[in-house]
Formats: structure tokens, sequence, C-alpha cells
């Protein structure tokens, strides 16, 4: 068995609410799991159970509790503490080892749907013009109007840029992809080249972790289902 690119180890998570009189609410306890390359891991369970939380620690949008978050860094193999919460680590994890498709597109205003997807790439070392030929090419693979490729994705709809933050995210050739409801705003054709892009990157040997509340979906790429009310802090409590 080949050894793990991320190991979360014994992860809790909770909040402070400021607002309420520093009311804490918990969210997660121990957390534990491995991903290895060539996996689908699918977080599973009803909403509220922290299936969100749990992406976003391990790409460091949220500091955590206790516990250990260990990433693989493809610089030198060592496996790294992104849950220790230190900025350059942070940030070189996520440069080098781990993408990321949010539900959400955050773009620079004004620039470009083909500037958007092409930007991972250049910030990578790859030629501009490079990178822009390859993003048309996926823009066009999840069916995008080539005249909307010049445009910003501000004036886009849902659907529209959410194909833009997928070609961004599926564009460079991170080991770990974290995927948070990719499929959420597509229609059945590009939710089936979506599947098709997935499939793809495992056959790769890349690591996916993520939430899909697409039934079909799940069931067409998750290799392993992760139940996360089992370590829903709530539910303890």
């Amino acid at each position: 068995m080949s050894s793990p690119l991320l190991s979360v180890e014994g992860v809790a998570k909770s909040f402070t609410m400021h607002l309420r009189g520093g009311l804490r609410l918990p969210v997660v306890e121990n957390v534990a799991f491995d991903l290895r390359p060539g996996e689908c891991v699918v977080l599973g369970g009803p909403s509220g159970v922290g299936k969100s939380s749990i992406l976003r620690m391990i790409y460091g949008n949220y500091a955590v509790d206790r516990g250990a978050i260990l990433v693989r860094d493809v610089a030198d193999g060592v496996m790294r503490d992104l849950g220790a919460g230190d900025p350059r680590t942070v940030l070189g994890l996520r440069e080098r080892s781990i993408g990321y498709v949010s539900q959400f597109l955050r773009a620079v205003p004004r620039a470009s749907a083909l500037e958007v997807v092409a930007d991972p790439l250049v910030r990578l070392g790859t030629a501009r013009d490079e990178a822009r030929e390859k993003a048309a090419d996926m823009l066009r693979r999840l069916n995008l109007p080539e005249a909307l490729h010049d445009l910003p994705p501000a004036t886009f709809s849902g659907g529209e840029k959410q194909r833009v933050n997928i070609a961004r995210g599926f564009l460079t050739d991170h080991p770990i992809l974290l995927l948070d409801e990719p499929t959420a705003s597509l229609d059945a054709a590009n939710r089936d080249v979506v599947v098709s892009m997935i499939r793809e990157k495992l056959a790769r040997g890349v690591a996916i972790l993520g939430i899909f509340h697409d039934e079909p979906v799940r069931a067409a790429v998750a290799t392993r289902i992760l139940d996360v009310s089992t370590f829903s802090a709530r539910r303890a409590a």
C-alpha cells in the first residue's frame, strides 16, 4: 500500500462567537484519516456536521484547535504539519502540494476568465502563452463559450463561474486536490465532464478529498466515504 499524501491526526475545531459573549461552538472532535494516491475520499454526513470545516482546515483557511494535518511536501517528500498554522508552511504547501476547488470563485476584478484559469500555472513558472493555451483548452473542455474567455467572470452566470473555478483547480498537477461541491451549479453534461476529469486525476495517482451532494457524481467517483458525523462534536455534546 502506498504511503499517505495526507494524514489527519486527532483534529478538533470549534468557533468562538465573540458577539455572543465568547460562546464556544464545537464543530468536530478527533478527526482522523489518511488519504493515499489514487483515492477519492468523500466526506459524507448531514448538513452541519463539519464537512466544509474539515476541508478548510486542510487547506489552511481555518486553524485547528488541536491535532495535526500532515501533508507530504513534493519539494522534499517530508510530511509537514499544516495544522500548526505557520503561514510560510501553509502557502508553500498550497503552491506545491494542494489544489482546491471551492464553491465560490474569487478572482481579481477585471481579469479575464483565461487569465484567472492560467494564473496558477504562471505562478509555478509556466510561460504565460503556454499557460493561457492550456487554460483555453480546459475552458473549451468545460463548454465555456470562447466568446467569454476574454471577459471578467464577475459578469458570468453561476454555472459559468463554477466552470472557470473548476478549470483553474484542475489545470495544475498538485498531488492532492480538494473539491468542495464542484458540480453544484452545473448541468448534467458538464457534470459528466467533471466526473471524467476526476477519474483522469485518480488514474494519474492524484489523491482527492471532496464533498459531493450530487449522489450520482459521488457514486461515480468515490473510492471511500468517510462519515463525518462520527466526528461531530455537537453530537458528542
